[in-house]
């Protein structure tokens, strides 16, 4: 148990550490717009998607570490039409055999009115609980037309940097801010 302890004290120094410029900086919106950007460009159906989307959730730089235990962090916006809506977070756990520090960006287009309540009204958001979420990958992405969008949220995961290896059990928590 002891370990364990340990390890959760290192990843948590490790992820403190690693997102010291993410409080320190105020141009979320900004690297959101630019990370949105650059997904449009290298992913045509993210600008598909993006182009029927009620709002798009955008968290530019998640910093993820762990040894054992681990943790993520990052902070974003929500744009509707383009505009700044509202700053949120991304907070995760995790508990399994793992190691490493990884950076990552990710981008949830909220495509129906259900899914946009979801997130006004709900006192943040856990991933797998609510509105169904799509993960989008390049094969999947290659087969997504304006006509197969049925989902309420497509979620694609860009700029990976870093490396973390493991396999366990994670929950993950979008909350608004009060910015």
């Amino acid at each position: 148990m002891k370990h364990m302890r340990v390890a959760a004290v290192a990843a948590f120094a490790i992820l403190m550490l690693s997102t010291s410029a993410v409080f320190a900086d105020d141009t979320f919106e900004a690297d959101a717009n630019a990370a949105l950007k650059q997904l449009y460009l290298d992913t045509p159906a993210a600008k598909m998607i993006g182009d029927k989307a009620k709002a798009v959730l955008v968290f530019p730089n998640i910093v993820k570490a762990g040894f054992i235990v681990g943790a993520h962090y990052g902070e974003g916006v929500l744009l509707e039409n383009g505009k700044l809506v509202a700053h949120y977070n991304s907070v995760a756990a995790s508990y399994g055999l793992q190691a490493g520090v990884q950076s990552f960006g990710y981008a949830m287009f909220l495509m129906t009115d259900k899914a946009l309540q979801y997130l006004d009204r709900s006192d943040g958001w856990e991933l797998g609980v609510g509105p169904s979420i799509v993960v989008v990958d390049l094969g999947k992405a290659k087969s997504l037309t304006t006509t197969t969008l049925k989902d309420d949220v497509y979620a694609f995961i860009f700029d990976q940097k870093g490396l973390m290896a493991g396999l366990g059990l994670q929950g993950s928590k979008i909350t608004k801010l009060d910015k």
